[in-house]
């Protein structure tokens, strides 16, 4: 893919028209709030799920659950990425980290992660 990409790395606030069911496996939401500006959802390019171990994570598990977690997560791992068009024709890459943050935060968080330059 030759894509230009503009990196972001900040959180973000989402909200849903209908709450989602299930929190860890959320779907698209339709806003999110960045640096105090409501960006609405107009489309959802594309999505995609990754469900990788990062960093200790990575090896406290025998390869062969490792492998089956890669494919099907486990409780607090994982990421699930979408790539949504704004009103304004802006195209972004936001991700849901289902990772807990710590007892006060048992639920995950959502990020801008790029935007997508045109060319």
């Amino acid at each position: 893919m030759d894509e230009q990409t503009r990196f972001i790395g900040e959180p973000i606030v989402v909200e849903f028209d209908k709450p989602p069911l299930v929190s860890k496996t959320p779907p698209c939401p339709d806003r999110f709030v960045w640096q105090e500006e409501t960006y609405g959802i107009v489309a959802v390019v594309q999505e995609w799920r990754d469900y990788g171990r990062r960093g200790r994570m990575s090896l406290n598990m025998r390869p062969a659950n490792l492998a089956k977690a890669a494919k099907r997560g486990s409780w607090g791992v994982g990421r699930f990425y979408f790539r949504v068009q704004v009103a304004d024709g802006r195209i972004f890459d936001i991700y849901y980290d289902r990772a807990p943050k710590g007892q006060q935060q048992k639920e995950g968080s959502w990020h801008l992660y790029r935007e997508v330059l045109p060319g």
